[in-house]
């Protein structure tokens, strides 16, 4: 039997180990700021609802509650500004990193096909697109750069993991009427779309930007980072009904189903907006403190007006960077974990605690 794990590259935060021990010799313990995994408590009526919702013996279904889609659909076109969002154009998944690394297989994608994904990207694009024996692609401006006769699926990122950076309304609506002309399926990643900065997010769902047409187009949204559920993987997909209809009737027979009270908990969370604009209040304060201090340290900020990150760098290798700050006991993430472009960045998160965002701003100072 072949291993499947030879096409995959190898686990990039696993070079991270060495670094890693290094910044927690520090004698005050280890800043990291690497990952980005929320720290922040899980907000109270969230967790109020996954209790009141324990009690679920039976099987959930895959397409969610009813309970669950009005959540979503009254979300999308609340917040996206998606008018013609229907039970229909929504899908829950098991966290968006599932989708993502599955999406190309449950497509039917293989050999010959193109999967075509930013230059400066989330790992896991290339991943899913050699879990099921496609050609992974990157791109800069996917009209210009890519051949749409083999390009099958085309990633969108914005806002930007790792840099931040936002594609504006005029960009999305000329990189969907492209997709659409060539006949090519574009998934938008937008899961970042709550934390913007200095850079108001659009998604490729917002009537403006898709005629209030979802023909082929999707977008990926998570409750990860806007409502500190990294542990609950809450996550959907919405748009072309087709598509999401035929990954519907994929995924039921793999039994790929949210947990019931992971859904109702959902439903708590996309029905309250205080919380996130709370969450936003803790993020602003804690980018603002990373981004002077790495300023003052001499470091260079590019893009990063939205997301959990700061896009850093010294005009350095990124690992000698790594390495610099893991001296301080700080653990950032090395540029070219997210493609050959970003061999002279860093990505710094600032989803610490503030105790431990005060630690690094004093070992920067």
């Amino acid at each position: 039997m072949a291993a499947v794990s030879d096409r995959l590259p190898a686990f990039p935060w696993d070079k991270l180990e060495p670094y890693k021990k290094t910044a927690a010799g520090h004698p005050d313990g280890i800043v990291d700021l690497s990952v980005g995994t929320p720290v922040d408590p899980v907000p109270e009526l969230i967790r109020q609802a996954l209790i009141d919702a324990a009690d679920s013996p039976g099987y959930p279904t895959v397409w969610g509650t009813v309970a669950l889609r009005d959540a979503v659909t009254g979300w999308l076109r609340g917040r996206l500004g998606a008018s013609a969002a229907e039970h229909r154009n929504v899908l829950p998944v098991v966290g968006s990193k599932e989708l993502v690394a599955w999406l190309p297989t449950q497509l039917g994608l293989g050999a010959g096909d193109q999967v075509a994904y930013p230059r400066l990207a989330y790992p896991t694009y290339e991943v899913g697109a050699r879990l099921c024996g496609a050609e992974p692609v990157v791109y800069d401006d996917p009209t210009t750069d890519l051949d749409p006769a083999r390009v099958k699926l085309l990633w969108l990122n914005s806002p930007s993991n790792p840099t931040g950076k936002v594609l504006a309304k005029d960009e999305l609506v000329r990189i969907v009427a492209w997709a659409r002309e060539h006949g090519i399926l574009l998934f938008s990643d937008e899961c970042y779309l709550e934390l913007g900065w200095e850079a108001e997010p659009v998604s490729v769902l917002h009537d403006d930007v898709c005629g209030g047409s979802y023909e082929g187009i999707v977008a990926v949204h998570s409750l990860s980072k806007r409502s500190n559920l990294a542990g609950y993987r809450a996550a959907f997909v919405a748009g072309d009904a087709d598509v999401l209809g035929e990954l519907l009737e994929i995924r039921k027979h793999g039994g790929m189903m949210t947990p019931a009270p992971v859904q109702a908990a959902t439903v708590a969370a996309l029905g309250d907006d205080r919380h996130v604009a709370e969450q936003r209040e803790r993020y602003a304060a804690r980018r603002a403190a990373l981004r002077a201090a790495l300023e003052a340290h001499g470091f260079r900020v590019e893009h990063s007006e939205a997301s959990l990150y700061l896009w850093v760098t010294r005009d350095e290798p990124c690992w000698d960077t790594v390495a610099h700050l893991a001296d301080l006991g700080i653990l950032v993430a090395p540029g070219d974990f997210y493609g050959e472009a970003g061999a002279r960045f860093v990505r710094v998160a600032f989803t610490a605690t503030d105790e431990r965002v005060e630690a690094a701003v004093k070992r920067l100072g």
